[in-house]
């Protein structure tokens, strides 16, 4: 959903009332300048695309540190 900072400044009560259900991209002057979501949402979004991007045979939690502290 596309609206304007005034629209926003005015009825911010339901914008944020619908933000679970569409990210809002705020506009002034024309142009985009704020993009408002869901924090759980892009969470949950910015994981499942993770999914499969580690290997199986990458290193565990302790051989990181230890390789992180060898190098400093």
């Amino acid at each position: 959903m596309v609206i304007t900072a005034t629209e926003l400044k005015t009825n911010i009560g339901k914008y944020l009332n619908i933000l679970h259900e569409e990210n809002i991209y705020v506009t002034k002057k024309g142009k985009v300048v704020a993009k408002i979501s869901d924090p759980v949402e892009d969470k949950v979004t910015l994981l499942d695309s993770l999914v499969g991007i580690i290997p199986e045979n990458a290193m565990t939690l302790d051989e990181a540190k230890r390789d992180r502290m060898a190098r400093q």
